[in-house]
Parts: structure tokens; C-alpha cells; sequence
């Protein structure tokens, strides 16, 4: 499925990729999140006598989280807990239509497998649109960001041991700009080509800010969302635009797989209209 999972910040040549759209895809299953959800029993699934009935439990949905708050370091977001929940449910829609077809025959009833057939079964009805480089290019314009090379930002940070507070920061920074000499008493960290998203995901859209602002040269110190820090901006690369006749057949692949997944998504969501959906953490506010 569409998705493609991002690097938190480090001192590394290597620029940090944007931050993921994975909980804006169409479709969400058997990627990014397939083996987290899969990863939650489904014997803690609650379930109602009736078949036609499908429950979030409360017990089912603190166990989701939690395991995304293991593989992320954080717990979710809002959009991303309504992600995971709508990624729940469509994965169980497809195991119980799996099941209605009895495409488990032979699998010994394995819960991924089944979804994985059932969800095939649904593909074999759609079927790509038409399209010519005109359709394929207004679609490039729409989502340039995707494919426009971002301006990025050299830069250094010195470092003292312990928490920074903003007096340490201002004087680090006076100090390192006058040229005193002695010892500074600070480490010094090297950042290469890091974009605008990097830099607001890292620190903030505030310090990304005065980060892009700072003249060349000369050591600020400014508050990011983890504390008062000392950088100074060494070069800046200026932002490319993308070229579609270049990244044309890359274009036509992602637009392919955005039309197919939504798809998808559509397929399963007219399934999940014949069942009643209840999410008990959602009642229980």
C-alpha cells in the first residue's frame, strides 16, 4: 500500500527527509501501520452478538497506541489516532468480507492473509482512468511541493554541557562572535542541507524561521522548541523547481498509485457501510 515511512534530527552530512504523510494516504493498511496493527490480537478485538457490528474496544485501542507510542517514541496525534482507528476498521472490514468469502480456505484462517485476499479480490474491479500529459502534468502542479527541490541550510551549533539557559545562550553567542580567546567550554555540532521541514519538525517553525533570517557568519542564540540553542548559518542552497518532462515517469507512477489506493479505499468503505461501527474510547468522552 502507499506509504512511505522519516529521521528524527542528527549531526550528519545527510539531510533529514520532510516529515511523512503516511496518516494522509488514501489507504493505510499493510504498510506503515500493517505490522503495528496486526501486531494487536485479535482475540482483545470486543465484539457484538451481532455480526454485522464492528467495536473499537476501549481495551483494542489503547493497545493500538500504545504500540505506535513504541515505535514512534510518542504517542499519536490526533489525526494520526483517527488514522490508526479508520486503518483499524478497514482492516477488519476486509477480514470479515475475507471471511464471508471464505478466501481463508487452505490458510489455516490467518487474520493478515485473509485481509490480504480479500482486499485483492476487491482490486481485480478497478481500473485506471484514462489519462495524457496534460491530466499528468496538472496533477504534477498540484502537488509540487512534492517534487520541488527545497532550499536548505548549512549551519553550526556549539553546545554546552548541561541545559542551555537563554543568559548561557546570549553569552556563548557574544562570546564566539567577539573572537575572545581562551577556552569557549562548548562542543560544536555540524548540520549539512537541512530543508524548512527539517528544521520546524527539529526545532520549531519559529527558530526554522530566524535559522532561514540569520545573516551568514555570526553565532545567534535562539530559542527552539527544546531550549535555547547557539547556531550559526554557514551556507544556504537555493530552492529548485521541479521539471516535469524530467520526472515524468516518476510522476505517472505516484499519480498511479494515489488514483489506485483511493480505490481501494473507496471499495472498503462501501463495504464498511453495511456494518454498525463503534468506537468505545469515542463514546466514553
Amino acid at each position: 500500500m502507499p506509504s512511505k515511512p522519516n529521521r528524527g534530527p542528527r549531526a550528519a552530512p545527510e539531510a533529514a527527509a520532510p516529515r511523512p504523510r503516511w496518516w494522509r494516504e488514501p489507504l493505510l493498511h499493510f504498510v506503515v501501520l500493517g505490522g503495528l496493527l496486526f501486531a494487536v490480537d485479535h482475540a482483545i478485538v470486543g465484539r457484538a452478538e451481532d455480526p454485522r457490528t464492528i467495536v473499537l474496544t476501549q481495551d483494542a485501542d489503547t493497545e493500538v497506541q500504545e504500540l505506535f507510542k513504541a515505535s514512534r517514541g510518542r504517542p499519536p496525534n490526533p489525526e494520526e489516532l483517527a488514522a490508526l482507528r479508520r486503518a483499524w476498521l478497514d482492516n477488519e472490514v476486509l477480514y470479515r468480507e475475507g471471511m464471508a468469502m471464505q478466501v481463508d480456505r487452505g490458510d489455516d484462517a490467518i487474520r493478515q492473509r485473509v485481509i490480504f485476499k480479500a482486499l485483492s479480490v476487491l482490486e481485480t474491479d478497478n481500473k485506471l482512468p484514462p489519462y495524457d500529459d496534460a491530466s499528468l502534468r496538472d496533477w504534477f502542479e498540484k502537488h509540487r511541493a512534492k517534487y520541488d527541490e527545497p532550499a536548505r541550510f548549512d549551519f553550526r551549533e556549539a553546545v554546552l554541557s548541561g541545559d542551555m539557559t537563554e543568559a548561557a545562550a546570549r553569552a556563548l553567542a557574544d562570546r564566539l562572535n567577539t573572537g575572545v580567546p581562551g577556552e569557549i567550554g562548548a562542543g560544536l555540532r555540524v548540520f549539512k542541507g537541512r530543508p524548512h521541514a527539517n528544521l520546524v519538525q527539529s526545532y520549531g517553525e519559529p527558530f526554522a524561521k530566524a535559522v532561514e533570517g540569520a545573516p551568514p557568519g555570526r553565532w545567534q542564540a535562539l530559542s527552539g522548541k527544546d531550549g535555547w540553542r547557539v547556531i550559526q548559518l554557514e551556507a544556504v542552497s537555493a530552492a529548485r523547481p521541479a521539471d516535469f518532462a524530467v520526472l515524468r515517469g516518476v510522476v505517472l507512477q505516484d499519480w498511479t498509485d494515489q488514483v489506485m489506493a483511493e480505490q481501494r479505499t473507496a471499495a472498503v468503505r462501501a463495504l464498511a457501510e453495511k456494518y454498525t461501527i463503534r468506537i468505545e474510547a469515542e463514546a466514553a468522552r
